[in-house]
């Protein structure tokens, strides 16, 4: 229990700042029910402890349920959520869950559909698939459970390629996808299901927002998969030589997951309904400049970079313009790369012990 509250301790600075930021937002979930899918992933995690935060820091007298697959294995994930009386859990697949009793006034879709498939070994057309099918049946919940206001945590990989002479994706941009691909068939998915949202919206009577997430750094965030900078931050862990695949060259952009929860709460409360906003960073660091920082943090020289530039014209980007978000909800990114990679560390390093 002592590494526990040593990690919430980590935390508390955090939430502070989420609550905060969005304390005159929380208003309209007192004494309401919310549901939501994805509540044991990273983005759920931060979604819990802010939202349980201001529950009980502002006296809402809201409730959260959980939908999940393995009630168990979050138990002991993180048995300070698990046990407190303000979240239920409900057992089942996004993608034919049996629907809750009672209303819900918000709905959250945060899952990860294709957390489960990878490029290798799954058609994309599984992915595209599996992404719109959990988005229609969270959609027929809410219609269910008379939902006014639905979240639904889409990707920026809607955009599929983004153009190398474009340096912030905008919202309006309308993309290029090859589904063919695996990345692409995942946004082509998102994509479809962000439609889905707009037409729910207008025939059912309630307001859906849409969130297009890049990239992030935090905790809870999965060290194991396709991140490159959650595999960076594993090497550094483990005090291991921290290996590049490919030759560095690409940008990516981070938001801290304390800013991820201030904007997806924000987008919630105050988002035009079926407007997308992207949500991300944009400051941009290449991968490999992302590997020399988290080297620097523990002094450790070793950066193992498996391939040499070979190419000529411009390096691939996947960073987002966040100009809507910022003039319409006020939103920013409020701690830098820096700060976000040691907080994600120190919090890791207590969960370790």
């Amino acid at each position: 229990m002592g590494d526990w509250m040593a990690m919430e301790n980590i935390l508390k600075k955090d939430l502070g700042s989420i609550l905060e930021d969005t304390s005159v937002l929380w208003g309209d979930l007192r004494g309401k029910r919310i549901f939501i899918t994805g509540g044991t992933g990273f983005f759920g995690c931060w979604l819990l402890e802010s939202f349980l935060w201001a529950n009980e820091s502002l006296g809402l007298n809201a409730s959260a349920t959980v939908l999940t697959r393995n009630i168990e294995r979050f138990q002991k994930k993180t048995p300070h959520l698990a046990a407190n009386p303000s979240i239920q859990f409900h057992a089942g697949d996004v993608h034919s869950f049996d629907f809750p009793d009672g209303e819900y006034s918000f709905v959250i879709h945060a899952s990860n559909e294709a957390v489960n498939y990878s490029s290798s070994k799954d058609a994309p057309e599984n992915v595209k698939n599996a992404i719109i099918q959990s988005a229609k049946h969270t959609l027929d919940f809410a219609r269910h459970c008379g939902a006014s206001n639905f979240l639904y945590t889409s990707s920026g990989s809607v955009y599929g390629h983004q153009p190398t002479d474009l340096p912030h994706i905008p919202e309006t941009y309308e993309g290029v996808r090859d589904t063919s691909q695996f990345r692409f068939a995942h946004g082509e998915g998102k994509k479809t299901a962000e439609d889905l949202c707009r037409e729910y919206a207008e025939k059912y009577c309630f307001a859906a927002k849409i969130a297009r997430c890049f990239s992030f750094v935090g905790p809870y965030m999965p060290l194991d998969a396709n991140y490159a900078i959650g595999n960076f931050i594993r090497n550094v862990i483990k005090n291991e030589p921290i290996i590049v695949k490919g030759d560095g060259t690409p940008y990516r952009s981070y938001l801290y997951a304390a800013d991820l929860a201030i904007w997806l709460w924000t987008i919630l409360f105050k988002g035009e309904s079926g407007r997308p906003y992207n949500v991300g960073s944009e400051k941009e660091y290449t991968i490999a400049e992302i590997a020399r920082t988290l080297a620097d943090f523990l002094h450790s020289p070793k950066v193992c970079i498996s391939e040499k530039t070979s190419r000529s014209g411009p390096a691939e980007r996947y960073v987002p313009s966040v100009r809507r978000a910022h003039d319409e909800l006020g939103l920013s990114q409020r701690v830098d790369l820096k700060d976000a990679i040691e907080r994600t560390i120190s919090w890791l390093l207590t969960q370790s012990r």
